[in-house]
């Protein structure tokens, strides 16, 4: 099932087909979503980059009693604060500079259906406002115009950061937050789906070998599959879908077995030197990928948002934490070489051995 919304000014399409899942995870998720679909209230999606917080949009959508009506989507990180009023509410003829026409804003676009608006913790306080009148009275003016407009929309918000941080910074509004909130569903990461890891891995290898023409379905080797598994994952399904795409368009054959998770390590060594803010280059900093801004990447990379996670967590669990993120990341890298593993960790194999003894099976 397709469904085409509007983001920041093109279209986009979402194939619910990409809601793969069998792990318990998913499946709470998905439960999560089917429960609070037909009740008309706003639902706000958390999760991480590369989630599939769209996906759960829409099944919200397609799972209410709106399903024949529009759903009309907003990246609010795509749109500068001055344009995203407009774009939201609409505006009169002569509103502004180059206004020739009156223009429909999303809300309209949405009527009787479900707006999305993904990103909303990048919205001005000042268009928050006028949101929140809209879900508490149904009601809004366009730019350009005092005379009110009445509308039915219900609201599905998604983010991946820390609202009550916003709020706390002055950035984001205590009662819209409130109003958005009558249900919370997070998002699941990648790796608490372990178990989805394969399912979706060969799901896109199958989507790319078809685009290629390829007459047999590709199969990824056992230790293409260990690789796939112990790998972190910071940029979930968006990340495993870019991996395997370019894998299965690089093999020589259908058996898929070498998997690169940085598209920018380069065989001429660091060639390039850093851009504007601090440098994201090498084997162990994530690169900047599709589905990434600049901005996201500089400064903010996966490995400083896990030190970030690790000083919250009582000394004892963050060691561990990263005791196992080390040992995953280097059996990655050495193609599950334990003894290359433990060169690349500074530790003798015996060391080696015994933590990995230590962290169980998972490794």
């Amino acid at each position: 099932m397709d469904f085409t919304g509007q983001d920041g000014g093109s279209g986009g399409n979402v194939s619910m087909s990409q809601a793969l899942g069998q792990s318990e995870a998913f499946i709470e998720f998905q439960e999560q979503i089917s429960q609070v679909a037909p009740i008309e209230r706003p639902v706000l999606i958390l999760g991480e980059r590369g989630t599939g917080k769209e996906l759960a949009a829409a099944r919200v959508h397609f799972l209410s009693k709106r399903w024949q009506k529009p759903m009309v989507t907003l990246n609010c990180a795509a749109l500068t604060s001055t344009l995203i009023g407009s774009e939201l509410f609409g505006y009169e003829k002569g509103a502004f500079t180059g206004a020739g026409v009156r223009q429909a804003g999303r809300f309209e676009q949405a009527a009787d259906g479900t707006l999305f608006l993904d990103e909303i913790g990048t919205i001005p306080m000042e268009v928050q406002e006028k949101i929140l009148r809209v879900v508490e009275y149904g009601v809004f003016e366009r730019v350009g115009s005092s005379r009110p407009v009445q509308v039915d929309v219900r609201i599905v918000a998604a983010t991946n950061v820390d609202l009550s941080k916003l709020i706390s910074l002055g950035r984001f509004k205590q009662d819209l937050l409130d109003r958005l909130s009558f249900e919370v569903i997070y998002a699941p990461p990648l790796r608490y789906r372990k178990e989805d890891i394969l399912l979706l891995a060969n799901h896109f290898a199958g989507r790319m070998a078809y685009e290629l023409g390829w007459e047999k379905l590709p199969h990824l080797t056992s230790g293409a599959v260990k690789t796939l598994e112990a790998y972190p994952w910071p940029g979930n399904i968006r990340e495993l879908k870019n991996v395997i795409e370019r894998a299965v368009y690089k093999s020589p054959s259908h058996r898929i077995g070498e998997i690169s998770f940085d598209p920018f390590q380069s065989r001429y060594g660091k060639g390039l030197g850093p851009g504007p803010g601090p440098a994201v280059s090498g084997a162990h900093s994530r690169a900047k990928g599709e589905g990434q801004s600049g901005e996201e990447v500089a400064g903010k990379d996966f490995f400083g948002e896990m030190m970030a996670d690790l000083f919250e967590k009582p000394l004892k669990e963050s060691i561990r934490a990263l005791e196992y993120h080390r040992l995953c990341e280097a059996l990655s890298v050495c193609q599950y070489n334990q003894k290359k593993a433990a060169a690349l960790l500074g530790l003798s194999y015996d060391q080696f051995r015994g933590l990995k003894k230590k962290h169980g099976p998972d490794i």
